[in-house]
C-alpha cells in the first residue's frame, strides 16, 4: 500500500514539474488552438479562395478554425461587433481583414491588450507593427495600369472603378493606378466612380462612363464585383473589345468574360495563400514564435494567351 501511494506522489510531482516548465501563456502541445478568421465579407469567391486556405492551414496545424464575416463589406459596424464577441470569448488569435483600415485600428489594439495576437491578411490596420499578409497592392494596381496602357495604344481616356472609400485596399490600388498613370502623358484619367463592392452599383458607375465620356477607350476595375459589373455594361452596349477592360481577382464569372473578351486581363491574387499563410502565422504567434511584419503573396496577370498553361491553372486552381 505503502508502494502504491508513493508512486501516487511520484506521478503528481512529475504533472506539476511538466506544467511548470512550460513558459507562461504558451500552449500544451495538446491543446487546441482557436483562430476567429474574419474576412470582410462572405460573399465572392476571393473570400471562399482565403476560407479554403485558412482551413487548411488549421487541419495542418491543429487548429480550430472560426469563420466570421460581414455580408457586405461596408459593415464596418458589424465587423467590429464580430471582433469584439471574439475577444471577449477569448480565442487564442484572429485573422482579419479590416473593412476600413481607420475605424477597425482601435478594436484590433484591444486585441492585442487583451494578449489575442491579431493577423491581418488583404486588408490591413492603421497601425504598421499588426502583421499584414497581402498582396502588394500597389504594385498590382501599377501593372493593372502598364496593361491597360498597352491595350489602349498609349493614348485615349480611361476611368477607374476603386470598391469602398476607406478601405485600406481599395485605397491602395487607386493610389498605384493613378501613380503609374502619371508616366503616360497621351493617358488621361476620365472618370473615378466606387463600386461599392457591389456588381449592380458596378454595372451602373459604367454605365454613367460610357455615357459621360463617349470615347472612353479603358476601364481598370479594382475588384471583383466592381469587374462583374462594368463586364455587363460593356456587353450590354456591344462595346466587348472595343472598350478595353482590365480588373483584379478571378472569380468564375470574370474568368468567363475573359474568354469572352469582354474582359482583356485580369490582375489575380492568390487569396488561398493569404488564408493559409495568415493562419500559420497566428499559430505561430500564439506560441511566442517571431511573425514577419509583411508577407507579399504575390500577383500574375492572367490574359486568354495564358490562361491555359500550367502555372495559371495552378494559381487559379483549375
Amino acid at each position: 500500500m505503502r508502494a502504491v501511494c508513493v508512486a501516487w506522489l511520484f506521478l503528481a510531482v512529475a504533472l506539476i514539474s511538466g506544467c511548470a516548465g512550460r513558459p507562461a501563456g504558451q500552449k500544451a502541445a495538446t491543446t487546441s488552438i482557436t483562430i476567429a478568421v474574419v474576412p470582410k465579407a462572405v460573399a465572392f469567391d476571393f473570400w471562399l479562395s482565403v476560407k479554403a486556405g485558412a482551413e487548411k492551414a488549421g487541419k495542418e496545424t491543429g487548429a480550430a478554425i472560426i469563420w466570421r464575416g460581414p455580408s457586405d463589406e461596408r459593415d464596418i459596424t458589424g465587423q467590429i461587433a464580430m471582433l469584439e464577441n471574439f475577444i471577449n470569448s477569448r480565442v487564442d488569435a484572429m485573422v482579419m481583414a479590416a473593412c476600413d483600415s481607420q475605424a477597425l485600428t482601435p478594436i484590433v489594439r484591444k486585441a492585442r491588450e487583451a494578449k489575442i495576437p491579431v493577423i491581418t491578411i488583404d486588408s490591413g490596420v492603421d497601425d504598421p507593427s499588426v502583421p499584414f499578409v497581402a498582396t502588394d497592392n500597389i504594385k498590382g494596381a501599377r501593372i493593372a495600369a502598364q496593361t491597360l496602357v498597352k491595350l489602349i495604344g498609349g493614348k485615349g481616356e480611361v476611368g477607374l472603378i476603386p470598391f469602398v472609400a476607406g478601405a485600406a485596399t481599395s485605397t491602395m490600388r487607386e493610389k498605384g493606378f493613378k501613380d503609374e498613370l502619371k508616366k503616360y502623358p497621351k493617358v488621361k484619367l476620365a472618370s473615378v466612380l466606387y463600386s461599392e463592392s457591389d456588381a449592380a452599383k458596378g454595372m451602373a458607375v459604367t454605365e454613367n462612363m460610357l455615357t459621360s465620356i463617349p470615347d472612353l477607350a479603358g476601364i481598370f476595375a479594382a475588384n471583383e464585383p466592381g469587374a462583374i459589373g462594368a463586364a455587363r455594361a460593356i456587353e450590354q452596349r456591344g462595346l466587348a473589345g472595343k472598350v478595353k477592360l482590365v480588373a483584379f481577382d478571378a472569380a468564375g464569372s470574370e474568368i468567363d468574360a475573359l474568354k469572352r473578351g469582354t474582359i482583356q486581363a485580369l490582375i489575380v491574387q492568390n487569396p488561398f495563400k493569404m488564408g493559409y499563410e495568415g493562419v500559420r502565422a497566428a499559430v505561430k504567434a500564439v506560441h511566442g514564435e517571431k511573425v514577419p511584419r509583411y508577407t507579399d503573396t504575390g500577383v500574375a496577370v492572367v490574359t486568354k494567351e495564358n490562361l491555359n498553361t500550367p502555372e495559371i491553372k495552378s494559381l487559379l486552381g483549375r
